[in-house]
């Protein structure tokens, strides 16, 4: 496919061990544009800015996305 990025994709630390299954990958080697997938659906990446991850990052931290309330 022509025009498509090559993401260069990797895992966090915990999610490097062998026995751990699917984890978030995140792709930051394109410039302006922060790409994630989900290990076990490789083919579905979600893209977005620098801006716009930053401001996700900030949200997850603030707790915004707590799924345990």
């Amino acid at each position: 496919m022509s025009g498509v990025p090559e993401f260069a994709f990797v895992k966090t630390a915990a999610c490097r061990d062998k026995k751990v299954g699917n984890c978030p990958e995140v792709a930051l080697n394109v410039p302006g544009v922060v790409a994630l997938r989900d290990s076990e659906r490789p083919d579905t990446i979600v893209t977005m800015t620098a801006t716009q991850w930053t401001d996700l990052a900030a949200a997850v931290k603030a707790g915004e996305y707590d799924l345990s309330t």
